[in-house]
């Protein structure tokens, strides 16, 4: 991990110089869901596009911005968008935002995505509590994170569902009365969506959501020593699950339904923080 220090140095220098704010806990924004900062008291805000070295972000949805707000007392460094590997990035590239959370002192870290639905239980507008991840040579894609060593990273994925932010997520769902689910991502590369054997096949071995993010930020925040939870807005069925042809706009549609939910469970969260 101490290459990408090499790597992300004049990053790092023009972020010091020019948007170094202490915050409590940062929040990593997924497709969808980046109005999430329209009710927060916005105190300064940077485009990524300014950033020496920051990837740009060309999924609609994550309009590539780095915030920092208040929400209640807390001070939120703010993520609208991240950055995904099937956009042609390297998979170091796409940890990049948890990378500038941990070098700007977040201790905590909340990240959120849309994901579709393999669980039958679950339908479109669910919100799911992610208590570990899997996915096709999940081991070998981290390889990819420069000076990274996959395999103690990923054995520190059972940290998540023990954290004390964990158990806050699961309480403030409580006080907010929210149906709160608990299951497993299922980690894609992406971009095409899944095929139906390819979602039966993920079912079988336990994944209730799939998506082409997440996983690796998750890993990549525990190693460094961040406390995380992650959060999946259930989008969509998952191929093969309904007759419905799937479409990006569908997920849009459905994470802008549910964004009220969402908002409430995310400021309770970080107020029990």
């Amino acid at each position: 991990m101490q290459n990408l220090n090499n790597i992300f140095d004049d990053l790092i220098k023009y972020l010091h110089s020019n948007f170094n704010y202490t915050a409590d806990i940062a929040l990593i924004l997924g497709s969808g869901l980046g109005d999430f900062a329209d009710n927060l008291e916005i105190i300064d805000s940077i485009s990524t596009s300014d950033i020496p070295g920051y990837p740009v972000s060309t999924v609609v949805g994550h309009k590539g911005k780095i915030l920092f707000a208040k929400c209640g007392s807390k001070n939120i460094l703010l993520f609208q968008g991240r950055i995904h590997f099937y956009e042609g990035y390297k998979l170091y590239q796409c940890v990049l935002p948890v990378f500038i959370a941990h070098k700007l002192g977040c201790k905590k870290i909340i990240l959120t995505n849309a994901a579709g639905g393999i669980n039958r239980n679950f339908s479109p507008g669910d919100l799911m509590l992610i208590n570990s991840v899997n996915g096709i040579n999940l081991k070998k894609e981290l390889s990819g994170l420069i000076g990274f060593p996959a395999e103690a990273a990923i054995s520190n994925i059972r940290l998540m569902e023990k954290g004390e932010i964990y158990a806050q997520t699961l309480q403030a769902a409580l006080e907010e009365n929210i149906d709160l689910k608990e299951g497993v991502y299922w980690y894609t590369k992406g971009p095409s969506y899944e095929t139906p054997a390819e979602i039966k096949m993920m079912g079988l071995f336990g994944g209730d959501a799939v998506g082409m993010s997440t996983a690796h930020e998750i890993i990549y925040a525990l190693a460094s020593d961040m406390q995380v939870v992650a959060l999946s807005c259930i989008t969509n069925f998952a191929a093969g699950i309904s007759d419905k042809k799937l479409s990006h706009s569908e997920v849009t549609e459905t994470a802008n339904m549910v964004k009220h939910k969402f908002e409430r469970l995310i400021k309770k969260t970080v107020e029990l923080i």
